[in-house]
């Protein structure tokens, strides 16, 4: 897993430059592609690549899921929450300027709907209503449907749109749909200053990377056969 984790973040610094305005489009696709599945599970893509995700859930039972441990703040199931939202929010949003699966397929319901925000804004309270109450299957399968979703929106991409900002209407609409609160306001402000190959680099790879780092450690802490205890603490950018 050492061994995918530093190829994983080799590649990354391959796709920014894929990505910017002096690199190839195709190329960086199809990178990106690359990249976002295997933060997916290999359900999602069919790839048949290595799975951060897969490997990290691998034997877990629900309620260590749903366990915050000693010394962390969150649990694999808050993680999978915060991944799915931000990439859903930001993907959808943002960079097609169309509606959250969230609501247009109804997955609210789902799962039980507790929040609508990234989670983002929740104290330890709030983590741990959420890890307790959300059901587990209908969240990971809103993380395939949401994973599914940016791949057709990626590959629809023109050249000159990954060098647009993002635009403040859409930013408006997260705000007014709840999914970023007042008190994580910052949020906004940090995606309106990219473009959406800026977003691109982060909310559905680099975010989700850190946050299977995270997870990796949260399964070491557990004691369930980590693939994570050489994790470290930050991974560079």
């Amino acid at each position: 897993m050492d061994q995918e984790r530093k190829d994983w973040n080799k590649d990354q610094q391959v796709l920014k430059h894929l990505l910017s305005p002096s690199g190839d489009h195709q190329k960086g696709i199809e990178l990106f592609l690359v990249q976002h599945s295997r933060l997916h599970t290999a359900e999602m893509s069919g790839s048949g690549l290595w799975s951060y995700s897969d490997e990290n859930l691998d034997g877990l039972p629900d309620s260590l899921l749903r366990q915050v441990p000693p010394g962390f703040e969150h649990s694999i199931a808050w993680l999978i929450w915060h991944m799915a939202r931000i990439e859903d929010v930001t993907m959808n949003l943002l960079v097609a300027g169309r509606p959250q699966l969230f609501y247009e397929q109804e997955w609210f319901i789902n799962m039980k709907y507790l929040y609508r925000e990234t989670g983002n804004a929740l104290d330890a309270t709030g983590i741990a209503t959420l890890s307790a109450s959300v059901d587990l299957q209908a969240l990971l399968a809103y993380r395939v449907a949401v994973g599914r979703c940016t791949r057709l929106i990626i590959e629809g991409l023109q050249p000159d749109d990954l060098h647009q900002a993002v635009s403040s209407a859409r930013l408006e609409r997260v705000l007014a749909e709840g999914a970023v609160v007042e008190s994580t306001h910052g949020l906004l402000d940090y995606w309106g200053g990219r473009t959406i190959a800026g977003l691109l680099l982060m909310p559905p790879t680099r975010h989700n990377f850190i946050h299977h780092n995270e997870a990796a450690r949260i399964r070491n802490k557990l004691k369930i056969g980590s693939p994570g205890e050489n994790v470290p603490n930050e991974e560079p950018e």
